[in-house]
């Protein structure tokens, strides 16, 4: 039986990354043309989570942003501005921390799960949502907890010593990249490796048409030409043969892609050009692409 579901974006500020790690071997004069660097070579992203409401009081938050516990000097090297935060996006849809039942991590770098957890008045790590359960892939955690010395920076004890002493926290069993694993009615699962091991890709029916949240196999518009890919990732490889693979898929099944680094896009079709490539086709909100109403608030 199918499931109704409300999916929302929630903003949670944005950050700045060297434009050339974003876009590995690809040179400055192809992607500055893409994305415009400041003095410093600094491109601006976001850090978009969404939001999956279920008709019988799911209240699903797929990724949590950076969060606010590190150093001011840990802040410092990624120049985070903007207005919208994480628990300020949740409050316009009518939520306290509370109110959310699951955490689904695509993957666990800080910037992805650094939300996760909070300090309390005393300088303790607290969950940042104590009634939820929170979820990530097997793979996902192993990688994490022995990394490999290029992740290490990125895997932060403070985001996940906390989640495994909680309780809380639950695994799935990554699969491979192209195939999918059912989460529950409506929600299915993707599984990337090439950027870090076992990343989670949400597969979302609303109302038929699907959804996907690229997490950081393809984080913004930028980066759907197949060889623009990050430096950040581990094996580009593994990624160049995934992007492809999503990306057939995506033309062929008329998927909305969710863009969770995109600093202005969040969601967007794909067609294939006059040249075979598959690039990106219409641009807009996902509300808009959805045409969905706040039904649960």
């Amino acid at each position: 039986m199918s499931l109704k579901m409300t999916v929302r974006v929630i903003d949670t500020g944005f950050f700045k990354l060297d434009g050339g790690a974003m876009f590995g071997v690809v040179p400055k004069t192809l992607w500055q043309r893409l994305e415009e660097p400041d003095e410093d070579n600094l491109c601006t992203w976001a850090m978009r989570c969404l939001l999956v409401q279920t008709e019988h009081g799911r209240n699903i938050l797929i990724d949590t942003g950076i969060g606010t516990k590190q150093s001011e000097k840990f802040f410092s090297h990624f120049k985070l501005h903007g207005q919208a935060s994480l628990y300020s996006s949740l409050a316009m849809h009518g939520l306290t921390p509370y109110d959310i039942t699951d955490v689904l991590l695509t993957y666990l770098h800080f910037d992805h799960v650094g939300g996760a957890v909070k300090h309390d008045v005393d300088g303790n790590p607290v969950l940042s949502f104590p009634n939820a359960t929170y979820w990530c892939s097997d793979k996902q955690w192993e990688e994490a907890t022995m990394p490999n010395p290029r992740e290490q920076a990125s895997f932060l004890l403070d985001n996940l010593l906390p989640l495994e002493s909680s309780g809380q926290l639950k695994f799935i069993e990554a699969g491979p990249y192209d195939a999918q694993t059912r989460w529950f009615s409506n929600f299915n699962l993707l599984f990337a490796y090439g950027h870090t091991n076992g990343m989670i890709l949400p597969y979302l029916m609303v109302d038929g048409k699907k959804v996907v949240y690229c997490a950081d196999l393809i984080p913004s518009p930028s980066h759907i030409r197949i060889p623009y890919v990050m430096a950040y990732d581990m094996r580009p490889e593994q990624t160049l043969i995934e992007k492809a693979y999503f990306l057939e898929r995506a033309l062929a099944e008329e998927w909305i892609l969710v863009f969770e680094h995109a600093k202005s896009v969040e969601a967007a079709t794909v067609k294939r050009d006059e040249r075979g490539r598959i690039v990106i086709d219409k641009v807009d909100t996902l509300d808009a692409f959805l045409g969905q109403d706040d039904i649960f608030a």
